[in-house]
């Protein structure tokens, strides 16, 4: 383990950055639940130290289904079209403020409806807030829509419809996640992916984040994803590796949310640097920045010190992300020679490797 020098510090929180795997709920601020709990009489911490400490899961609960806990507390606090709409705009506010230049948020609608709303005011919610935060801080924000594995599998198609109509919106994503163990065969909702796909929309799912040989993520792929969210479990398997290489299917990878959930006993273990140097498509994510307290500068840094990355992998895993966006071609243009034009003058990002 090394310690990331001060000079390298820096040079990570000033990268212009793009993020993949980002969830709404995991996101508030604790300062806001507070205000969001007394507002609506719900039962929760009454101080910011409380508060926290409810928010931020423990880094070893030991299982994806100790980590899903979490949400419980942000979901409550999410019913309501104002406060959806604040937590998106901070989050923008946050993102944007650890220089992350491009990101997909990605929430399920379906957990927002206990007081009334429906799935299509839900995305309307998100999205409005998301496109004013995006323009007043001057990034780019996309959507990605999840359904959920426990759901019907016309429920999942009926989200997957809701999602290709807000296109226009700024949703370009359809995702399904949930607790994997429980619901493992995603082809269950082939239909749903085939609506989104059909529709236009750049397809992902959660897998791979139980500890297991990589047969989760082998199912994963009978859907045709473009990108897995997580997957870190293929590591375990050659065939499987040379088969996400071979497909081009990107792993958006969260270490620090992979410790939590017992995917990886500690960072250390993580095997996103392996994957990496196999040759798999890799990106660098948070998951989740309260449940998690992490900024996307210390995940990455986390993998300087704990995983022996480089600072040029690092750079391309970033700039494979602007690559691998459901974004469209001008938008992803303009953001990589931006990206590019920033890095142009530092060499410790274009050395070999």
């Amino acid at each position: 383990m090394t310690e990331p020098s001060s000079a390298v510090r820096r040079l990570v929180q000033a990268m212009p950055k793009a993020e993949l795997h980002l969830h709404l709920d995991g996101c508030l601020r604790p300062q806001t639940a507070l205000e969001l709990a007394q507002h609506y009489g719900i039962d929760a911490p009454s101080t910011w130290t409380g508060m926290f400490d409810a928010l931020v899961a423990d880094a070893h609960p030991g299982s994806q289904a100790e980590l899903l806990k979490s949400f419980e507390l942000p979901l409550k606090l999410m019913q309501h079209r104002d406060a959806i709409a604040r937590i998106t705009a901070e989050l923008v506010e946050d993102k944007a403020a650890d220089r992350v230049q491009y990101m997909e948020i990605k929430w399920a609608p379906a957990f927002h409806c206990e007081a009334g709303l429906t799935v299509d005011e839900v995305i309307e919610t998100v999205a409005a807030a998301a496109s004013a935060a995006a323009a007043q801080r001057g990034v780019v924000v996309r959507l990605t829509v999840v359904a959920l594995r426990s759901s019907s599998p016309a429920d999942a198609v009926a989200v997957a419809r809701a999602a290709v109509a807000h296109r226009a919106a700024g949703v370009t994503g359809f995702d399904l996640a949930g607790f994997e163990a429980a619901d493992p065969d995603p082809t269950v909702h082939a239909a749903a992916f085939e609506v989104a796909r059909a529709g236009g929309l750049g397809i992902t799912l959660h897998s791979g984040e139980l500890l297991d040989d990589g047969a989760l993520v082998w199912r994963a792929l009978e859907v045709r994803p473009d990108r897995i969210a997580h997957g870190a479990s293929a590591a375990a398997d050659p065939t499987l590796i040379a088969e996400l290489i071979a497909r081009n299917v990107t792993l958006d990878l969260c270490p620090t949310s992979n410790v939590q959930a017992g995917t990886v006993a500690e960072f250390a273990d993580h095997p996103l640097v392996t994957l990496l140097r196999a040759g798999v498509p890799v990106t660098i994510n948070t998951d989740d920045t309260t449940i998690s307290d992490i900024t996307l500068s210390e995940e990455w840094l986390s993998c300087i010190r704990e995983l022996g990355l480089t600072l040029p992998e690092l750079w391309r895993c970033n700039l494979h992300a602007l690559d691998a966006a459901f974004l469209d071609e001008t938008t992803r243009a303009v953001l990589r020679a931006q990206f590019e034009a920033w890095a142009a003058s530092i060499p410790e990002l274009h050395a070999e490797l």
